[in-house]
């Protein structure tokens, strides 16, 4: 596990608790560190801060994710709903705002670490599905890959689930709350706005129509024309 941190009481206090649950750690203060560390350790998760000196989260996330997946938790100091997309958008798969609890802390890796699993189980049991494909959007289950247009889209990999749950009812109104209980193994209704920040980058990457917001209820895949 690394834990990328400038401040050196976060720091401390994130290794200690990751460290108390079993995990090995080991921190770096910048972003040019943290990218030596990810190459060397090749870790199983990254607890990121956005503000780093050197270069910032969001450009170790870019240089992270080039090389290699791996799930990625970003920590930022605003709650600013444009950092949260930029990040979902380079590779994070999840983010906090500080402060945060320990206890949430945890539970979100385990939830990450839980997803790659369960990924990793499922390429190697489960039979090749063909393709899904509605109009002119392709999902390959198989290989974890998805086509808009004919052109290949990237997407991480709590996006390439969220979109799968979404696409395999299509036009059902699927809450926030199973969203985020089947897709982030996370029951907390407080994580709801982490659901409804993946559907805007989602957007982002294919287009606006593919996905229908029912306000006050939560999102349905809308299959395109043709």
């Amino acid at each position: 596990m690394l834990v990328v941190e400038d401040e050196p009481a976060i720091a401390t206090a994130v290794a200690q608790r990751l460290t108390a649950e079993g995990w090995r750690v080991e921190v770096a203060r910048d972003g040019l560190s943290a990218v030596d560390a990810a190459a060397r350790l090749r870790p199983d998760a990254i607890v990121l801060d956005v503000m780093l000196p050197g270069i910032d989260g969001l450009e170790v996330t870019r240089r992270i994710q080039a090389e290699q997946p791996v799930p990625i938790l970003m920590l930022t100091a605003r709650d600013d709903e444009t950092d949260m997309l930029v990040g979902l958008g380079v590779g994070a798969d999840d983010y906090m705002t500080k402060p945060f609890s320990m206890r949430e802390l945890v539970a979100r890796v385990k939830a990450l670490l839980r997803r790659v699993e369960r990924a990793q189980q499922a390429a190697v049991t489960t039979p090749a599905d063909p393709p899904l494909v509605m109009g002119d959007v392709a999902i390959d289950k198989a290989q974890r890959r998805v086509h808009r247009g004919g052109e290949e889209v990237h997407l991480t990999p709590t996006e390439f689930e969220l979109l799968v749950m979404l696409a395999s009812s299509p036009k059902t109104v699927l809450t926030r709350e199973r969203l985020l209980a089947e897709v982030w193994d996370w029951a907390d209704a407080s994580g709801t706005r982490t659901v409804d920040s993946h559907i805007k980058a989602l957007r982002r990457k294919l287009g606006p129509d593919l996905i229908r917001t029912v306000h006050g209820v939560g999102y349905a895949f809308e299959p395109p024309a043709g």
